[in-house]
């Protein structure tokens, strides 16, 4: 039974998480599809350049609650249950682990969207965290804005915030006895959205990296840099 919760934990927030916020408002409020402009993601970033920051700040909003939703809803599905498994407790956290690292699957291959043109995982990753542990979110966050006010670079910017959440969580883990599932959280997370983010680190390398609202064109100009 426990491991049938698992199992539901992990779909239920694979499914929010492919519920694709940034197509569905940019089609209502700007009528155009983001999946043909710029990087083709959906995330906030491309979603500011094409449909507009209206827009963009609902798509965050949005991309945020599908991570902090996943993991309400995994403790509540799970309860007070837990397996043990080597000497290690399976509980309600590493329930809402799955089920927030699920979500961020979620957003970045859609079973909505065929699997295709879905975000880099980075607001959603940070509605889990922020429900998993606000503290650290909210610190994540000002690095994001830091680094975004500093740089006009969102990819660097988001780089930076998860490696930073990962990087706090080591002390946090080791000297004030935070749940190990935080940090297992931040590390898988962080390692994923550093792999969504690669062609935007080619490009940063290579002074090709395109700053935050810039307007971007259509795909087909394969010439345009992309975000």
């Amino acid at each position: 039974m426990i491991i049938i919760k698992f199992i539901i934990v992990g779909a239920v927030g694979y499914l929010l998480g492919s519920i694709p916020f940034g197509f569905l408002v940019s089609r209502r409020m700007a009528k155009v599809d983001v999946r043909q402009y710029g990087s083709g993601k959906l995330g906030t970033a491309n979603v500011l350049r094409t449909a507009g920051s209206k827009a963009a700040v609902l798509v965050f909003f949005l991309d945020l609650l599908k991570g902090a939703l996943a993991v309400l809803l995994a403790g509540l599905i799970f309860g007070g249950q837990y397996l043990v498994v080597g000497g290690f407790h399976w509980g309600v956290l590493v329930a809402q682990v799955i089920a927030a690292l699920a979500a961020m699957v979620g957003h970045c291959w859609s079973v909505f969207l065929k699997f295709r043109g879905g975000g880099r995982g980075v607001a959603t990753f940070f509605g889990g965290l922020a429900a998993l542990c606000p503290p650290v979110a909210l610190f994540g966050g000002e690095i994001f804005i830091i680094g975004a006010g500093l740089t006009k670079f969102v990819s660097l910017a988001s780089i930076a915030a998860v490696v930073s959440t990962y990087a706090v969580f080591i002390p946090l883990t080791i000297l004030n006895r935070f749940p190990l599932e935080y940090l297992i959280y931040a590390l898988i997370g962080t390692i994923a959205i550093i792999i969504m983010h690669r062609d935007n680190i080619r490009r940063l390398l290579a002074g090709k990296e395109r700053k935050m609202g810039e307007k971007t064109g259509l795909r087909s100009f394969n010439s345009l840099p992309r975000t």
